[in-house]
């Protein structure tokens, strides 16, 4: 099978074309999480031809991750696999064209480089808050885009972070909230439709970004509602950056230093 017949409906997009198809060949995007929604970013990714794929994530996979999380089945489950090695396997399958790459373990300050640099982007598929400020720090720090994603109950919301451009994650959020302070899926439980909506929202703008169309890019936190079919842009004006942000503006990675 040729990229032609692979691609080719995708192609056909105007937005893409061949010129855009070898655009995202040659993409290379690390995604820092593969339950919910980086099972769903995952695939999206892969099946669109994006070059290199990097899934990290030291969870194994269990039964009540299945209602969800679209890569994984029962023989996973029975197999004890862990998330990132059964995702790459079945992603190899999808699409052998793509290089992917499993990394069984979890984002932190010590091993953050090693895990996230070289990359043109990184997808947030995190579950906790500690993780997306240091993503965010290591983010800032290097220049490097990266897409924050959140999702709870039918709730959800997006954000693409360009640093020098847009607000980063303390521009808007400056400390991470307490202990139990946003609802989960542990806590709120979580829909199937919630985490589609959010995560191919996420890989849409991940794709303009690999296309080279940054001027399509959506603007500010977009948080949608999906039971009651309400989508919410915010922070999305020209004064949404804090010149005073501890990161982007006054340069204080905390969360990443703490390995220093």
């Amino acid at each position: 099978m040729t990229d032609l017949e692979r691609y080719s409906r995708q192609i056909l997009f105007e937005n893409v074309g061949r010129e855009g198809q070898e655009r995202l060949r040659a993409g290379r995007v690390v995604l820092a999480g593969c339950g919910a929604l980086g099972s769903v970013s995952a695939s999206l990714l892969v099946r669109a031809g994006v070059g290199r794929v990097r899934i990290i994530d030291r969870d194994v996979i269990e039964l009540n991750n299945l209602q969800r999380q679209m890569l994984y089945d029962e023989e996973d489950v029975r197999a004890g696999l862990p998330k990132a090695e059964a995702a790459a396997g079945k992603l190899r399958r999808i699409n052998s064209d793509v290089e992917i790459e499993a990394c069984v373990d979890d984002v932190k300050a010590d091993n953050a480089e090693k895990l996230l640099g070289g990359f043109d982007l990184v997808i947030d598929a995190t579950d906790n808050s500690e993780t997306r400020y240091l993503i965010n720090d290591f983010a800032v720090k290097t220049g490097t885009t990266w897409i924050y994603a959140a999702v709870a109950g039918a709730r959800g919301g997006t954000m693409t972070v360009i640093p020098g451009e847009t607000p980063c994650l303390r521009c808007i959020f400056e400390e991470p909230p307490p202990p139990g302070g946003l609802p989960t899926a542990q806590t709120d439980g979580i829909i199937g439709p919630a985490v589609a909506v959010v995560a191919s929202l996420q890989v849409t703008e991940a794709l303009k970004l690999l296309l080279g169309r940054t001027g399509e890019l959506r603007k500010g936190l977009l948080t949608v509602d999906l039971w009651q079919g309400t989508f919410r842009t915010t922070f999305a004006g020209p004064g949404a950056r804090n010149p005073d942000c501890p990161a982007c503006g006054r340069r204080v990675f905390e969360f990443l230093d703490v390995a220093t």
